[in-house]
Protein backbone atom coordinates (compact mmCIF):
# COMPACT_ATOMS: atom_id res chain seq x y z
CA UNK A 1 0.00 0.00 0.00
CA UNK A 2 3.03 2.01 1.09
CA UNK A 3 4.35 1.63 -2.19
CA UNK A 4 0.79 2.77 -4.60
CA UNK A 5 0.67 5.76 -2.83
CA UNK A 6 4.71 6.53 -3.56
CA UNK A 7 3.87 5.54 -6.78
CA UNK A 8 1.03 8.13 -7.37
CA UNK A 9 2.70 10.60 -6.04
CA UNK A 10 5.92 10.36 -8.73
CA UNK A 11 3.38 10.27 -11.31
CA UNK A 12 1.68 13.33 -9.69
CA UNK A 13 4.82 15.04 -10.26
CA UNK A 14 6.03 13.91 -13.20
CA UNK A 15 2.76 15.59 -14.67
CA UNK A 16 3.05 18.97 -12.34
CA UNK A 17 6.85 19.00 -14.19
CA UNK A 18 5.14 18.11 -17.89
CA UNK A 19 2.64 21.24 -17.30
CA UNK A 20 5.29 23.49 -16.39
CA UNK A 21 6.84 22.90 -19.51
CA UNK A 22 4.02 23.65 -21.76
CA UNK A 23 2.79 26.50 -19.45
CA UNK A 24 6.29 27.89 -20.25
CA UNK A 25 6.26 27.05 -23.98
CA UNK A 26 2.87 29.18 -24.46
CA UNK A 27 4.02 31.83 -22.65
CA UNK A 28 6.98 31.76 -24.46
CA UNK A 29 4.48 31.56 -27.65
CA UNK A 30 2.65 34.70 -26.55
CA UNK A 31 5.95 36.75 -25.93
CA UNK A 32 6.94 36.43 -29.59
CA UNK A 33 3.31 37.50 -30.85
CA UNK A 34 3.35 40.38 -28.48
CA UNK A 35 7.10 42.18 -28.67
CA UNK A 36 9.17 41.75 -31.43
CA UNK A 37 13.00 41.09 -31.35
CA UNK A 38 14.02 44.63 -30.32
CA UNK A 39 11.68 45.03 -27.08
CA UNK A 40 9.18 47.15 -28.77
CA UNK A 41 5.71 46.23 -27.39
CA UNK A 42 3.33 45.18 -30.65
CA UNK A 43 -0.60 46.43 -29.59
CA UNK A 44 -2.43 43.88 -31.33
CA UNK A 45 -5.05 40.74 -30.94
CA UNK A 46 -2.18 37.69 -30.77
CA UNK A 47 -4.90 35.75 -32.59
CA UNK A 48 -3.91 38.37 -35.33
CA UNK A 49 -1.86 36.33 -37.90
CA UNK A 50 -0.67 40.26 -39.35
CA UNK A 51 1.49 40.68 -36.04
CA UNK A 52 3.63 37.86 -37.21
CA UNK A 53 3.40 39.05 -40.48
CA UNK A 54 4.93 42.35 -38.95
CA UNK A 55 7.57 40.70 -37.10
CA UNK A 56 8.53 38.76 -39.46
CA UNK A 57 8.80 41.62 -41.80
CA UNK A 58 11.06 43.39 -39.14
CA UNK A 59 13.17 40.61 -39.48
CA UNK A 60 13.63 40.62 -43.50
CA UNK A 61 16.95 41.89 -44.21
CA UNK A 62 16.92 45.23 -46.55
CA UNK A 63 18.11 44.66 -50.34
CA UNK A 64 21.11 46.31 -50.96
CA UNK A 65 22.51 47.46 -54.12
CA UNK A 66 25.73 46.30 -55.82
CA UNK A 67 28.63 48.80 -56.22
CA UNK A 68 28.74 47.46 -59.83
CA UNK A 69 24.59 48.13 -59.81
CA UNK A 70 24.69 51.32 -59.00
CA UNK A 71 27.78 52.51 -60.90
CA UNK A 72 25.94 51.37 -63.84
CA UNK A 73 22.63 53.17 -63.13
CA UNK A 74 24.71 56.61 -62.72
CA UNK A 75 26.45 55.83 -65.94
CA UNK A 76 23.39 55.99 -67.53
CA UNK A 77 21.69 58.59 -66.07
CA UNK A 78 24.68 60.92 -67.10
CA UNK A 79 24.37 59.33 -70.78
CA UNK A 80 20.55 60.42 -70.09
CA UNK A 81 21.56 64.00 -69.51
CA UNK A 82 24.07 64.28 -71.67
CA UNK A 83 22.09 63.11 -74.77
CA UNK A 84 19.69 65.45 -73.68
CA UNK A 85 22.34 68.60 -74.17
CA UNK A 86 23.38 66.91 -77.60
CA UNK A 87 19.96 66.80 -78.60
CA UNK A 88 19.24 70.70 -77.63
CA UNK A 89 22.37 71.71 -78.79
CA UNK A 90 21.75 70.13 -82.10
CA UNK A 91 18.44 72.00 -82.33
CA UNK A 92 19.99 74.99 -81.72
CA UNK A 93 22.73 74.43 -84.93
CA UNK A 94 19.39 73.71 -87.20
CA UNK A 95 18.03 76.85 -86.23
CA UNK A 96 21.05 78.92 -86.92
CA UNK A 97 21.86 76.70 -90.12
CA UNK A 98 18.28 77.07 -91.17
CA UNK A 99 18.44 80.94 -90.52
CA UNK A 100 21.76 81.29 -92.41
CA UNK A 101 20.31 79.00 -94.82
CA UNK A 102 18.03 81.73 -95.67
CA UNK A 103 19.70 84.73 -95.29
CA UNK A 104 22.00 83.36 -98.05
CA UNK A 105 19.02 82.85 -100.10
CA UNK A 106 18.00 86.08 -99.72
CA UNK A 107 21.66 88.09 -100.09
CA UNK A 108 22.10 86.12 -103.02
CA UNK A 109 18.39 86.81 -105.04
CA UNK A 110 19.24 90.42 -104.16
CA UNK A 111 22.85 90.45 -105.49
CA UNK A 112 21.33 88.97 -108.71
CA UNK A 113 18.74 91.16 -109.06
CA UNK A 114 21.32 94.22 -108.79
CA UNK A 115 23.82 92.29 -111.08
CA UNK A 116 21.02 92.31 -113.45
CA UNK A 117 20.02 95.74 -113.05
CA UNK A 118 23.55 97.17 -113.25
CA UNK A 119 24.06 94.66 -116.35
CA UNK A 120 20.93 96.59 -118.20
CA UNK A 121 21.94 99.71 -117.40
CA UNK A 122 25.33 99.05 -118.85
CA UNK A 123 23.36 97.80 -122.06
CA UNK A 124 20.89 100.46 -122.08
CA UNK A 125 23.80 103.27 -121.94
CA UNK A 126 26.09 101.29 -124.41
CA UNK A 127 22.73 101.19 -126.89
CA UNK A 128 22.13 105.31 -125.64
CA UNK A 129 25.66 106.16 -126.86
CA UNK A 130 25.38 104.22 -129.70
CA UNK A 131 22.74 106.06 -130.83
CA UNK A 132 23.75 109.25 -130.60
CA UNK A 133 26.38 108.89 -133.12
CA UNK A 134 23.60 107.67 -135.55
CA UNK A 135 22.10 111.32 -135.44
CA UNK A 136 24.50 113.50 -137.30
CA UNK A 137 24.35 110.51 -140.26
CA UNK A 138 20.59 111.35 -140.18
CA UNK A 139 21.27 115.20 -140.20
CA UNK A 140 23.34 114.94 -143.37
CA UNK A 141 20.95 112.54 -145.21
CA UNK A 142 18.16 115.44 -144.60
CA UNK A 143 20.14 118.00 -145.70
CA UNK A 144 20.80 116.34 -149.12
CA UNK A 145 17.04 116.02 -149.50
CA UNK A 146 16.89 119.27 -149.21
CA UNK A 147 19.26 120.33 -151.66
CA UNK A 148 18.20 117.95 -153.87
CA UNK A 149 14.56 119.67 -153.72
CA UNK A 150 15.77 122.55 -155.63
CA UNK A 151 17.59 120.90 -158.44
CA UNK A 152 15.61 118.82 -160.87
CA UNK A 153 18.54 117.02 -161.95
CA UNK A 154 18.84 115.28 -158.64
CA UNK A 155 15.30 113.92 -158.56
CA UNK A 156 16.56 110.15 -158.75
CA UNK A 157 18.91 111.24 -156.32
CA UNK A 158 16.34 112.85 -154.24
CA UNK A 159 14.18 109.50 -154.20
CA UNK A 160 16.81 107.42 -153.03
CA UNK A 161 18.06 109.83 -149.92
CA UNK A 162 14.07 110.22 -149.04
CA UNK A 163 13.85 105.92 -148.85
CA UNK A 164 16.93 105.71 -146.77
CA UNK A 165 15.95 108.30 -144.22
CA UNK A 166 13.00 106.51 -143.54
CA UNK A 167 14.19 103.22 -143.42
CA UNK A 168 16.56 104.78 -140.70
CA UNK A 169 14.24 106.75 -138.99
CA UNK A 170 11.75 103.52 -138.85
CA UNK A 171 14.76 101.37 -137.43
CA UNK A 172 15.23 104.03 -135.13
CA UNK A 173 11.75 103.47 -134.11
CA UNK A 174 12.10 100.43 -133.75
CA UNK A 175 14.55 100.45 -130.14
CA UNK A 176 12.13 102.82 -128.91
CA UNK A 177 13.43 106.28 -130.76
CA UNK A 178 11.29 108.69 -131.30
CA UNK A 179 11.36 112.34 -132.92
CA UNK A 180 10.56 115.17 -130.74
CA UNK A 181 7.23 117.14 -132.45
CA UNK A 182 8.64 120.79 -133.28
CA UNK A 183 7.31 123.02 -135.42
CA UNK A 184 3.70 124.59 -134.35
CA UNK A 185 4.26 123.20 -130.93
CA UNK A 186 4.66 125.60 -127.98
CA UNK A 187 8.86 125.82 -127.20
CA UNK A 188 9.45 123.56 -124.24
CA UNK A 189 12.97 124.44 -123.01
CA UNK A 190 13.31 120.19 -121.69
CA UNK A 191 12.55 119.25 -125.10
CA UNK A 192 13.76 122.30 -127.71
CA UNK A 193 16.83 124.29 -128.47
CA UNK A 194 16.75 127.51 -129.69
CA UNK A 195 18.16 129.05 -132.17
CA UNK A 196 17.23 132.11 -132.81
CA UNK A 197 14.20 134.65 -132.79
CA UNK A 198 11.69 135.72 -135.59
CA UNK A 199 9.13 138.38 -135.14
CA UNK A 200 5.94 136.57 -135.43
CA UNK A 201 1.65 137.28 -135.11
CA UNK A 202 0.44 137.21 -131.42
CA UNK A 203 -1.00 133.98 -131.56
CA UNK A 204 2.49 132.55 -132.05
CA UNK A 205 4.00 133.91 -129.75
CA UNK A 206 6.63 131.59 -128.25
CA UNK A 207 5.91 128.96 -130.88
CA UNK A 208 8.30 127.21 -132.78
CA UNK A 209 8.56 128.45 -136.18
CA UNK A 210 11.42 126.26 -138.09
CA UNK A 211 13.48 123.20 -136.94
CA UNK A 212 17.00 123.47 -138.05
CA UNK A 213 17.88 119.62 -136.40
CA UNK A 214 15.30 117.28 -135.12
CA UNK A 215 15.25 116.25 -131.56
CA UNK A 216 15.07 112.45 -130.21
CA UNK A 217 14.01 110.61 -127.52
CA UNK A 218 14.81 107.06 -126.57
CA UNK A 219 12.28 105.48 -124.48
CA UNK A 220 11.26 109.16 -122.90
CA UNK A 221 14.72 110.01 -122.29
CA UNK A 222 16.20 113.02 -124.38
CA UNK A 223 18.83 112.09 -126.91
CA UNK A 224 19.08 115.26 -128.15
CA UNK A 225 16.94 118.39 -128.15
CA UNK A 226 15.50 120.09 -131.25
CA UNK A 227 16.98 123.15 -132.86
CA UNK A 228 14.24 125.67 -133.44
CA UNK A 229 13.87 128.94 -134.23
CA UNK A 230 11.16 130.38 -131.94
CA UNK A 231 8.70 133.52 -132.93
CA UNK A 232 8.22 136.56 -130.69
CA UNK A 233 4.97 139.04 -131.08
CA UNK A 234 6.22 142.41 -131.23
CA UNK A 235 2.34 143.21 -129.74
Amino acid sequence: MAWFKKEKMNEQEYNNDEMTDEMAEEFKVNDKRRFSESGERIDVDVKDGSAAQMAEDENMPIETKSPEVVKLENALREISVRCEAAESKLQDVQKRFEEEKANLELETAERRERMKKSLEQKADQGRFNFLTTLLPVLDNLNLAINASETDASFENLLVGVKGTARSFEQALLNVGVETVASIGQTFDPELHEAVDLVETSEENDGKVMAEYARGFTYHGRLLRPARVQVGKSTQ
